[in-house]
């Protein structure tokens, strides 16, 4: 046993929840956005604003025209993999090995794809890792090893695991449709705590496949946290620490949480507020790619993800019934309200409530910027 502990180290194997369930979930989240978010808004701002180099067909395959935006979003699958092998330090031969894990993997999981990738990714990493350097033909066996293992294990488990995850997320979808108030409010705290948290709530919501009215509650959960945050910080971190929340992540402030977790209140009661807001009243639904559901005001991803579903629906969002609209000036509103002001007006009385009852001072939410 010893002696197998002694390798796992040499081989930096750690077998623990914060590696294989937090750090992967952020890692696939960045393998997300660098292809398929980022696909997806470039094939929508090229088409919105006739921009012709963004829109120019620079390849066909099989019948298909691939644009820039396109290409990006088709390297989903090894992206993610690639992303999740880098964070857990594989080497050169394993990490390359991974884009094939990823690509097989995501075309077998569907729409569930993202989790399917999670689980290959990781076991066909660590083999890799396990036996790299460990024979005289490496170079034959370190890939061989971590395609056989991530793609074999895709053929037993991607399509259960991306059914499975699909499911989930048409039960949360229906359930917002059906009851709007209540699962308005648990899935924009659910989801914006995850925002806040050390896992990756893009991540989440791209493996459930989260759209439509329940997207929509995600969106406004996640703004909450980081534009309440912004908000209800800024004595201490000024504008920098509003930026660095604002547009970029609650997270920032996880250690002053462990410290002082009360500091917390206000940006998860304006979730729970700016949520059901979102799906009784202005019917804000995120139809574009599910990954934006998680992001909030990160890079504007969460409207901007708003607004690409409005006028080109994902593919899980079209599966779902999703169409294209002509945005009118109350959908315009309530994203404003819903992402920006509300999460402002709620937080900061309910943060100088604290503040009076003594649960929170000054320096509480101070960051090292």
């Amino acid at each position: 046993m010893n002696k197998f502990k002694a390798f796992l180290r040499r081989k930096d194997i750690e077998i623990s929840l914060s590696r294989y369930g937090v750090d992967t979930l952020s890692a696939m989240a960045q393998g997300l956005f660098c292809s398929l978010l980022i696909g997806t808004i470039l094939d929508t701002v090229g088409k919105q604003f006739n921009i012709g180099f963004l829109t120019a067909i620079i390849f066909e395959l099989n019948g298909k025209g691939y644009t820039i935006g396109a290409c990006a979003s088709a390297m989903v699958g090894p992206a993610m993999a690639v992303a999740i092998g880098h964070m857990l330090h594989a080497p050169g031969m394993v990490l390359f090995s991974l884009a094939a894990v990823g690509y097989a993997t995501n075309q077998m999981g569907g729409a569930g794809g993202p989790l399917a990738v999670l689980v290959t990714a990781v076991a066909a990493a660590e083999f890799g890792k396990a036996v790299y350097r460990e024979t005289k033909v490496d170079i034959l066996v370190t890939p061989l090893v971590t395609i056989l293992v991530g793609v074999g294990l895709a053929f037993a488990v991607a399509a259960p695991i991306g059914k499975a995850a699909s499911w989930v997320g048409s039960i949360i979808m229906w359930a917002t449709e059906q009851q709007p108030f209540v699962m308005g409010i648990l899935v924009s705290v659910i989801v914006g705590a995850a925002l806040t948290l050390p896992i990756s709530s893009a991540a989440i919501c791209a493996a459930l496949s989260l759209t439509g009215l329940a997207g929509g509650a995600a969106v406004a959960g996640c703004c909450a946290q980081m534009v309440g945050f912004a908000a209800v910080s800024f004595r201490d971190n000024g504008w920098g620490g509003a930026v660095s929340q604002g547009i970029g992540t609650s997270m920032l402030q996880m250690g002053n949480i462990i410290r002082n977790p009360r500091i917390w209140i206000a940006p998860t009661v304006a979730s729970a507020v700016t949520g059901p807001i979102a799906t009784c009243v202005f019917k804000l639904q995120m139809n574009g790619a599910a990954i934006n559901s998680g992001m909030g005001t990160c890079c504007l991803c969460g409207p901007i993800g708003v607004w690409t579903g409005w006028v080109e629906p994902g593919a899980a969002a079209v599966a779902a019934g999703a169409s294209a609209i002509t945005p009118t000036a109350f959908d315009w509103a309530g994203l404003v309200l819903i992402a920006v002001v509300l999460p402002i007006a709620v937080s900061l009385p309910v943060d100088a409530l604290c503040r009076r009852l003594g649960w929170v001072h000054d320096g509480d939410m101070k960051l090292d910027l």
